[in-house]
């Protein structure tokens, strides 16, 4: 009976193009209902247990029902001769608790280094924090290190200054008070958390496990996620195969968690964020492509990194800042195929994955994962979307 109710939510609802073309435009199109027992609080152990939802044809989320699989049957589900563009940015200890000099608590998210010790944060509550305020924030509480450790700084104290507000984000400018010589990445592991979604509200996961295992570039506030289900034996058993491995860089930021906010898909702007595309990915990615291979993105963060290289219409070694915004009609450059967790309702990163295989599709395959009781967000299961299964569109 529950095999056929699946079924019988996979029909394509979709109505007329102008229909389709209107909802695809409007953030009420990306809205679906979540058991709040879907939301994964801790990862799988291992990490490549995790499901693995398998969209492998042009009628997967229309006429047939995606494969269920377990993570580490990916190599057998990729071809040799695939690439896997992963991205290896590292979460920082980005999240900071602190007062005022009256003794308001103060919590403070990192979003970006716009100088030296000059950061853009996003603080709680933020509305009293004009040019000027000070913050004073105490060791985190955690046992991970002894203030010994840093004895070059006099006090177990850090204090910032606010500098201006930042009218795009909402967050402040923090102009954070060290000795010379000193930067506040260096003292992150004795002031600061690994930051978790705030979806995830009773996790008992250590803060390398919201780490992937390449992880490599410090710099982000948030995991690529969808790289979290890979271990170190996975990642040999693909090179085995010859699924071989390529690597970029962006630090995921405000840009990637910032909720929708417009109706009209079409007016978001998304928050720019740092990437880094090496000239050897590049150069791995044309030599795939000239043999015959497919570029498989592992995450969202990794396709904008790709397409945000690819902008002048040709893939080229990049480094800087993109706010690249991908949704349906996007024409893409780069990406095959993917590999990506499920996203929250309403996000740019479904957006994303809808301009991929379509907005409806992928709302009934969301359906699919939810009846069968997959587990969502940053610690939750994964889907596979093959280059099999993306409809080729006519370029009228």
């Amino acid at each position: 009976m529950k095999q056929k109710l699946v079924q019988a939510n996979l029909k394509d609802t979709s109505g007329p193009q102008e229909k389709d073309f209107e909802l695809d435009c409007s953030v009420a199109g990306y809205d679906y209902k979540l058991p709040p027992e879907l939301i994964a609080q801790n990862p799988a152990v291992p990490r490549d247990s995790s499901r693995l939802l398998v969209v492998n044809s042009p009628t997967t989320g229309t006429e047939t029902a995606p494969l269920h699989h377990i993570f580490h049957d990916l190599p057998a589900l990729l071809r040799s001769g695939d690439l896997l563009v992963m991205n290896n940015t590292k979460v920082i200890p980005a999240r900071l608790y602190g007062h005022k000099s009256t003794g308001a608590k103060i919590q403070v998210l990192l979003l970006e280094e716009r100088g030296y010790n000059c950061w853009l944060a996003l603080v709680k509550p933020g509305k009293s924090f004009r040019q000027g305020a000070k913050i004073i924030f105490d060791v985190r509480q955690l046992g991970i290190k002894d203030w010994e450790n840093f004895s070059a700084v006099p006090s177990p104290q850090l204090t910032a200054t606010v500098l201006e507000t930042d009218a795009a984000t909402g967050g402040r400018l923090l102009q954070f008070h060290l000795p010379e010589g000193k930067s506040l990445v260096q003292l992150l592991e004795v002031f600061g958390e690994v930051p978790l979604p705030p979806y995830i509200t009773a996790s008992e996961a250590a803060d390398d496990q919201y780490q992937t295992v390449y992880a490599k570039q410090p710099g982000a506030i948030a995991a690529p996620t969808a790289g979290l289900h890979f271990t170190r034996e996975l990642l040999q058993k693909l090179r085995d195969r010859n699924i071989n491995q390529a690597f970029v860089t962006l630090h995921v930021g405000v840009g990637t968690f910032r909720p929708v906010e417009v109706e009209d898909v079409t007016t978001h702007h998304m928050h720019e964020e740092w990437i880094e595309v090496p000239r050897a990915t590049v150069e791995q990615i044309r030599a795939t492509k000239a043999a015959g291979g497919r570029i498989i993105a592992v995450g969202t963060t990794a396709v904008r990194a790709l397409e945000g290289a690819a902008q002048s219409g040709n893939l080229q070694p990049f480094c800087g800042k993109t706010d690249l915004f991908i949704y349906p009609g996007y024409q893409w450059r780069v990406v095959d195929g993917l590999i990506t967790n499920f996203h929250l309702p309403r996000s740019s990163l479904l957006m994303l994955v809808s301009a991929l295989i379509g907005r409806q599709r992928l709302l009934n395959i969301y359906n699919e994962a939810i009846a069968f009781g997959y587990r969502f967000y940053s610690f939750g299961d994964a889907m596979l979307i093959l280059p099999s299964a993306i409809r080729v569109l006519s370029q009228a």
